[in-house]
Protein backbone atom coordinates (compact mmCIF):
# COMPACT_ATOMS: atom_id res chain seq x y z
CA UNK A 1 0.00 0.00 0.00
CA UNK A 2 1.33 3.54 -0.90
CA UNK A 3 -0.12 6.86 -0.50
CA UNK A 4 -1.46 8.24 -3.87
CA UNK A 5 -3.95 11.22 -4.61
CA UNK A 6 -7.16 9.85 -5.84
CA UNK A 7 -9.60 11.60 -8.44
CA UNK A 8 -12.65 9.91 -7.41
CA UNK A 9 -14.94 11.72 -10.26
CA UNK A 10 -14.80 14.49 -12.33
CA UNK A 11 -15.17 17.71 -10.46
CA UNK A 12 -14.43 15.98 -6.76
CA UNK A 13 -11.99 16.62 -4.73
CA UNK A 14 -9.04 15.09 -4.86
CA UNK A 15 -8.78 12.15 -1.73
CA UNK A 16 -5.40 11.30 -0.07
CA UNK A 17 -5.15 8.25 0.89
CA UNK A 18 -3.69 4.83 0.51
CA UNK A 19 -3.76 2.26 -2.71
CA UNK A 20 -2.80 -1.26 -3.11
CA UNK A 21 0.09 -1.56 -6.60
CA UNK A 22 0.21 -4.70 -7.48
CA UNK A 23 3.24 -6.59 -8.08
CA UNK A 24 5.61 -5.85 -11.22
CA UNK A 25 4.33 -7.59 -14.73
CA UNK A 26 6.21 -8.34 -18.37
CA UNK A 27 7.41 -5.17 -19.74
CA UNK A 28 6.31 -3.21 -16.51
CA UNK A 29 8.38 -1.06 -14.00
CA UNK A 30 7.96 -0.16 -10.21
CA UNK A 31 9.24 3.68 -9.69
CA UNK A 32 9.63 4.90 -6.28
CA UNK A 33 8.61 8.66 -6.77
CA UNK A 34 11.04 11.65 -5.68
CA UNK A 35 9.33 14.36 -6.82
CA UNK A 36 5.95 14.90 -9.05
CA UNK A 37 5.29 18.25 -10.53
CA UNK A 38 1.69 20.00 -10.45
CA UNK A 39 1.22 20.75 -13.80
CA UNK A 40 -2.39 22.80 -15.26
CA UNK A 41 -3.12 19.63 -17.29
CA UNK A 42 -4.49 17.70 -14.13
CA UNK A 43 -5.90 20.43 -13.21
CA UNK A 44 -7.79 20.59 -16.99
CA UNK A 45 -8.30 16.66 -15.83
CA UNK A 46 -9.98 17.20 -12.61
CA UNK A 47 -12.17 19.31 -13.99
CA UNK A 48 -13.09 17.48 -17.32
CA UNK A 49 -11.45 19.94 -19.61
CA UNK A 50 -9.64 16.22 -20.65
CA UNK A 51 -11.29 13.60 -20.06
CA UNK A 52 -9.79 10.01 -18.79
CA UNK A 53 -11.42 7.22 -17.13
CA UNK A 54 -12.04 7.61 -13.60
CA UNK A 55 -11.53 7.04 -10.42
CA UNK A 56 -7.83 7.94 -11.33
CA UNK A 57 -4.43 9.25 -9.62
CA UNK A 58 -3.63 12.03 -11.45
CA UNK A 59 0.35 13.16 -11.82
CA UNK A 60 2.19 13.00 -15.09
CA UNK A 61 5.39 15.24 -14.63
CA UNK A 62 7.67 12.88 -12.30
CA UNK A 63 11.35 11.93 -11.30
CA UNK A 64 11.87 8.68 -8.89
CA UNK A 65 13.96 5.63 -8.40
CA UNK A 66 13.52 2.24 -9.98
CA UNK A 67 12.22 -0.46 -7.07
CA UNK A 68 11.97 -3.75 -9.65
CA UNK A 69 11.51 -4.41 -13.10
CA UNK A 70 9.47 -7.07 -14.66
CA UNK A 71 10.40 -9.53 -17.30
CA UNK A 72 11.90 -8.06 -20.55
CA UNK A 73 12.62 -5.47 -19.50
CA UNK A 74 16.52 -4.46 -19.84
CA UNK A 75 17.01 -0.66 -20.74
CA UNK A 76 16.81 -0.05 -16.99
CA UNK A 77 17.14 -1.64 -13.54
CA UNK A 78 16.82 -1.32 -10.31
CA UNK A 79 18.52 1.80 -8.31
CA UNK A 80 18.26 3.80 -11.17
CA UNK A 81 17.58 7.22 -11.32
CA UNK A 82 14.18 7.60 -14.27
CA UNK A 83 11.74 10.63 -15.61
CA UNK A 84 8.46 9.32 -16.30
CA UNK A 85 7.15 9.64 -19.81
CA UNK A 86 3.32 9.76 -19.93
CA UNK A 87 3.02 10.12 -23.80
CA UNK A 88 5.07 7.35 -24.53
CA UNK A 89 5.31 6.85 -28.78
CA UNK A 90 4.25 3.22 -29.98
CA UNK A 91 6.80 3.39 -32.97
CA UNK A 92 4.12 1.69 -35.30
CA UNK A 93 1.92 4.25 -36.00
CA UNK A 94 1.34 6.41 -39.12
CA UNK A 95 2.57 9.41 -36.89
CA UNK A 96 5.62 7.81 -35.09
CA UNK A 97 6.27 6.48 -39.00
CA UNK A 98 6.47 9.85 -39.97
CA UNK A 99 8.63 11.03 -36.96
CA UNK A 100 5.94 13.04 -34.98
CA UNK A 101 6.08 10.94 -31.98
CA UNK A 102 4.37 13.77 -29.99
CA UNK A 103 1.34 12.96 -31.81
CA UNK A 104 1.80 9.18 -31.31
CA UNK A 105 -2.05 7.59 -31.67
CA UNK A 106 -1.93 5.27 -29.09
CA UNK A 107 0.71 7.26 -26.40
CA UNK A 108 -2.36 7.56 -24.16
CA UNK A 109 -3.63 4.45 -24.53
CA UNK A 110 -2.63 2.91 -20.79
CA UNK A 111 -4.87 5.40 -19.45
CA UNK A 112 -7.87 3.39 -19.86
CA UNK A 113 -6.15 0.36 -18.30
CA UNK A 114 -7.16 -0.58 -14.64
CA UNK A 115 -3.30 -0.08 -12.40
CA UNK A 116 -4.40 -0.57 -9.00
CA UNK A 117 -6.89 -0.26 -6.72
CA UNK A 118 -7.75 1.62 -3.34
CA UNK A 119 -7.80 -0.09 -0.22
CA UNK A 120 -11.59 -0.82 -0.86
CA UNK A 121 -10.78 -2.41 -4.13
CA UNK A 122 -12.06 0.36 -6.41
CA UNK A 123 -10.27 0.17 -9.52
CA UNK A 124 -8.12 3.03 -10.26
CA UNK A 125 -6.48 4.73 -13.51
CA UNK A 126 -3.04 5.57 -14.22
CA UNK A 127 -4.58 9.51 -14.95
CA UNK A 128 -1.88 10.11 -18.11
CA UNK A 129 -0.04 6.64 -18.10
CA UNK A 130 1.96 7.61 -15.07
CA UNK A 131 -0.04 7.93 -11.96
CA UNK A 132 2.57 10.33 -10.29
CA UNK A 133 0.86 11.48 -7.75
CA UNK A 134 2.04 8.66 -5.76
CA UNK A 135 4.64 7.28 -3.37
CA UNK A 136 5.36 4.82 -5.76
CA UNK A 137 3.91 4.12 -9.41
CA UNK A 138 4.29 0.73 -11.55
CA UNK A 139 3.80 1.93 -15.52
CA UNK A 140 4.64 0.30 -18.81
CA UNK A 141 8.86 0.50 -19.68
CA UNK A 142 8.50 3.04 -22.26
CA UNK A 143 7.51 5.17 -19.67
CA UNK A 144 10.42 5.44 -18.20
CA UNK A 145 13.82 7.44 -19.46
CA UNK A 146 17.01 7.61 -17.63
CA UNK A 147 17.84 10.55 -15.83
CA UNK A 148 20.90 12.47 -17.54
CA UNK A 149 24.12 12.60 -15.45
CA UNK A 150 24.53 15.24 -13.62
CA UNK A 151 20.60 16.24 -13.43
CA UNK A 152 19.62 16.08 -9.65
CA UNK A 153 16.50 13.59 -9.07
CA UNK A 154 13.90 15.97 -7.75
CA UNK A 155 14.94 18.80 -10.38
CA UNK A 156 14.80 15.91 -13.04
CA UNK A 157 10.88 15.63 -12.36
CA UNK A 158 10.17 18.59 -14.27
CA UNK A 159 11.70 17.39 -17.32
CA UNK A 160 8.91 14.88 -17.26
CA UNK A 161 6.60 18.09 -19.01
CA UNK A 162 7.30 21.70 -18.40
CA UNK A 163 10.42 22.01 -19.44
CA UNK A 164 10.02 19.27 -22.78
CA UNK A 165 7.09 21.12 -23.55
CA UNK A 166 8.36 24.86 -23.19
CA UNK A 167 11.39 24.21 -24.42
CA UNK A 168 9.79 22.55 -27.67
CA UNK A 169 7.14 25.39 -28.35
CA UNK A 170 10.28 27.79 -28.79
CA UNK A 171 12.55 25.06 -30.48
CA UNK A 172 10.59 22.75 -32.24
CA UNK A 173 7.17 24.45 -32.90
CA UNK A 174 7.70 28.79 -33.31
CA UNK A 175 11.41 27.89 -33.80
CA UNK A 176 12.52 30.62 -32.64
CA UNK A 177 15.53 32.40 -34.51
CA UNK A 178 18.46 34.60 -33.20
CA UNK A 179 17.59 38.26 -32.47
CA UNK A 180 13.65 37.93 -32.92
CA UNK A 181 11.52 39.08 -30.12
CA UNK A 182 9.39 36.42 -28.62
CA UNK A 183 5.54 37.34 -26.37
CA UNK A 184 5.22 34.44 -23.72
CA UNK A 185 1.04 34.51 -22.15
CA UNK A 186 0.90 33.03 -18.87
CA UNK A 187 3.97 32.93 -16.65
CA UNK A 188 2.89 29.43 -15.15
CA UNK A 189 6.09 26.71 -14.42
CA UNK A 190 5.54 25.64 -19.32
CA UNK A 191 5.55 29.84 -19.75
CA UNK A 192 8.77 30.00 -17.24
CA UNK A 193 10.43 27.30 -19.19
CA UNK A 194 9.53 29.05 -22.53
CA UNK A 195 11.11 32.09 -21.18
CA UNK A 196 14.14 30.34 -20.40
CA UNK A 197 14.34 28.80 -23.99
CA UNK A 198 13.74 31.74 -26.11
CA UNK A 199 16.66 33.10 -24.49
CA UNK A 200 18.67 30.33 -25.14
CA UNK A 201 17.34 30.47 -28.42
CA UNK A 202 19.40 33.91 -28.60
CA UNK A 203 15.89 36.07 -28.67
CA UNK A 204 16.29 39.46 -29.12
CA UNK A 205 13.08 41.08 -26.78
CA UNK A 206 10.92 38.89 -24.80
CA UNK A 207 7.69 39.95 -23.54
CA UNK A 208 6.08 38.13 -20.90
CA UNK A 209 2.34 39.20 -20.30
CA UNK A 210 0.60 37.62 -17.42
CA UNK A 211 -2.49 38.46 -15.06
CA UNK A 212 -0.69 38.91 -11.97
CA UNK A 213 1.73 41.65 -11.08
CA UNK A 214 3.47 38.98 -8.97
CA UNK A 215 4.98 37.29 -11.77
CA UNK A 216 6.95 40.05 -13.18
CA UNK A 217 10.57 38.82 -10.81
CA UNK A 218 9.81 35.24 -12.00
CA UNK A 219 9.51 36.29 -15.22
CA UNK A 220 12.81 38.64 -15.36
CA UNK A 221 14.91 36.03 -13.75
CA UNK A 222 13.78 33.48 -16.56
CA UNK A 223 14.77 36.16 -19.27
CA UNK A 224 11.75 38.06 -20.09
CA UNK A 225 13.23 42.17 -20.77
CA UNK A 226 9.71 43.32 -20.54
CA UNK A 227 6.86 42.53 -18.51
CA UNK A 228 3.21 43.06 -19.13
CA UNK A 229 -0.03 43.08 -16.97
CA UNK A 230 -2.29 41.55 -19.18
CA UNK A 231 -5.01 43.85 -20.25
CA UNK A 232 -7.19 44.84 -23.39
CA UNK A 233 -4.48 46.69 -24.37
CA UNK A 234 -2.07 43.86 -24.38
CA UNK A 235 -1.22 43.46 -28.03
CA UNK A 236 -1.16 47.18 -29.00
CA UNK A 237 1.08 47.63 -25.95
CA UNK A 238 3.19 44.99 -27.53
CA UNK A 239 3.27 46.49 -30.76
CA UNK A 240 4.68 49.82 -29.32
CA UNK A 241 7.32 47.75 -27.62
CA UNK A 242 7.99 46.42 -30.69
CA UNK A 243 8.81 49.36 -32.87
CA UNK A 244 5.21 49.23 -33.97
CA UNK A 245 5.34 45.85 -35.80
CA UNK A 246 4.34 43.55 -32.99
CA UNK A 247 6.17 40.43 -31.80
CA UNK A 248 7.89 37.98 -34.25
CA UNK A 249 6.16 34.90 -32.56
CA UNK A 250 4.17 34.48 -29.78
CA UNK A 251 3.54 31.72 -27.40
CA UNK A 252 0.57 31.06 -25.67
CA UNK A 253 0.45 29.26 -22.25
CA UNK A 254 -2.95 29.68 -21.01
CA UNK A 255 -5.49 27.94 -22.54
CA UNK A 256 -7.99 30.85 -22.81
CA UNK A 257 -9.83 31.98 -26.31
CA UNK A 258 -9.13 35.47 -25.44
CA UNK A 259 -5.32 34.78 -24.29
CA UNK A 260 -5.02 33.24 -27.91
CA UNK A 261 -6.97 35.78 -29.82
CA UNK A 262 -4.44 38.36 -28.38
CA UNK A 263 -1.31 36.24 -28.77
CA UNK A 264 -2.96 36.56 -32.54
CA UNK A 265 -3.09 40.07 -32.64
CA UNK A 266 -0.38 40.66 -30.85
CA UNK A 267 2.49 38.82 -33.57
CA UNK A 268 3.51 40.78 -36.47
CA UNK A 269 2.18 40.43 -39.64
CA UNK A 270 4.24 36.83 -41.28
CA UNK A 271 4.89 36.28 -37.64
CA UNK A 272 4.19 32.92 -35.51
CA UNK A 273 1.61 32.00 -33.03
CA UNK A 274 2.02 28.71 -31.05
CA UNK A 275 -0.54 28.14 -28.79
CA UNK A 276 0.64 25.66 -26.01
CA UNK A 277 -2.38 26.28 -23.72
CA UNK A 278 -5.30 23.72 -23.67
CA UNK A 279 -8.38 25.03 -23.38
CA UNK A 280 -12.12 23.87 -22.97
CA UNK A 281 -14.27 22.88 -26.14
CA UNK A 282 -16.12 25.85 -25.55
CA UNK A 283 -13.45 28.33 -25.67
CA UNK A 284 -14.06 29.05 -29.38
CA UNK A 285 -11.31 31.85 -31.04
CA UNK A 286 -12.57 33.64 -33.80
CA UNK A 287 -11.10 35.17 -36.90
CA UNK A 288 -12.30 36.21 -40.26
CA UNK A 289 -11.43 35.73 -43.85
CA UNK A 290 -9.48 38.53 -44.72
CA UNK A 291 -6.96 39.36 -41.97
CA UNK A 292 -5.67 36.00 -42.23
CA UNK A 293 -5.02 37.12 -45.76
CA UNK A 294 -3.54 40.26 -44.84
CA UNK A 295 -1.70 39.63 -41.96
CA UNK A 296 0.00 36.13 -43.42
CA UNK A 297 0.55 34.92 -40.05
CA UNK A 298 1.15 30.98 -38.77
CA UNK A 299 -1.13 30.01 -36.11
CA UNK A 300 0.05 26.37 -34.69
CA UNK A 301 -0.93 24.04 -32.20
CA UNK A 302 1.83 22.50 -30.04
CA UNK A 303 1.22 18.75 -28.70
CA UNK A 304 4.23 18.07 -25.82
CA UNK A 305 6.47 21.11 -27.30
CA UNK A 306 6.28 18.20 -30.88
CA UNK A 307 9.05 16.76 -28.53
CA UNK A 308 10.59 13.25 -28.68
CA UNK A 309 11.83 12.58 -25.21
CA UNK A 310 14.42 10.53 -26.42
CA UNK A 311 16.06 12.97 -28.56
CA UNK A 312 15.30 16.17 -26.61
CA UNK A 313 16.62 15.02 -23.04
CA UNK A 314 20.16 14.85 -23.76
CA UNK A 315 20.17 18.27 -25.37
CA UNK A 316 18.42 19.36 -22.00
CA UNK A 317 20.64 18.27 -20.06
CA UNK A 318 23.53 19.77 -21.56
CA UNK A 319 21.69 22.92 -21.44
CA UNK A 320 21.10 22.20 -17.57
CA UNK A 321 24.40 21.26 -16.65
CA UNK A 322 25.87 24.22 -18.68
CA UNK A 323 23.79 27.02 -16.35
CA UNK A 324 21.79 27.93 -19.10
CA UNK A 325 18.76 26.12 -18.23
CA UNK A 326 17.57 26.86 -14.10
CA UNK A 327 15.15 24.27 -12.92
CA UNK A 328 15.24 25.27 -9.45
CA UNK A 329 14.49 28.30 -10.51
CA UNK A 330 10.61 27.61 -11.69
CA UNK A 331 9.77 25.98 -8.37
CA UNK A 332 7.90 28.30 -6.47
CA UNK A 333 7.06 26.11 -3.73
CA UNK A 334 7.43 22.37 -2.36
CA UNK A 335 5.04 20.46 -0.75
CA UNK A 336 3.21 17.12 0.22
CA UNK A 337 0.69 15.13 -1.26
CA UNK A 338 -1.92 17.03 0.79
CA UNK A 339 -0.47 20.30 -0.91
CA UNK A 340 -1.90 19.66 -4.23
CA UNK A 341 -5.79 21.05 -4.06
CA UNK A 342 -4.21 24.11 -2.45
CA UNK A 343 -1.30 24.44 -5.61
CA UNK A 344 -4.88 23.68 -7.92
CA UNK A 345 -6.29 26.56 -6.26
CA UNK A 346 -3.10 28.96 -6.69
CA UNK A 347 -3.01 27.92 -10.44
CA UNK A 348 -6.83 29.26 -10.71
CA UNK A 349 -6.07 32.27 -9.37
CA UNK A 350 -2.66 32.58 -11.16
CA UNK A 351 -0.59 32.80 -8.39
CA UNK A 352 3.13 31.38 -8.37
CA UNK A 353 5.24 29.14 -10.97
CA UNK A 354 5.78 25.48 -10.18
CA UNK A 355 4.36 23.59 -7.61
CA UNK A 356 6.39 20.50 -6.51
CA UNK A 357 5.58 17.52 -4.61
CA UNK A 358 8.57 16.45 -2.96
CA UNK A 359 8.94 13.10 -1.37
Amino acid sequence: MVRAAVLPAVGAPLEITDIDLPATGPGQVRVRLAAAGVCHSDLSLSNGTMRVPVPAVLGHEGAGTVVSVGEGVTHIAPGDPVVLNWAPSCGACHHCGIGEVWLCADALSGAGNVYARTAGGTDLHPGLNVAAFAEETVVAANCVLPVPDGIPLVDAALLGCAILTGYGAVHHSARVRAGESVAVFGVGGVGLAVLQSARIAGAGQIVAVDVSPEKEELARAAGATDFLIASDTTAREIRKLTGGQGADVAIECVGRAVTIRTAWDSTRRGGRTTVVGIGGKDQQVTFNALEIFHFGRTLTGCVYGNSDPARDLPVLAEHIRAGRLDLGGMVTEQIGLDGIPAAFDNMIAGKGGRALVVF
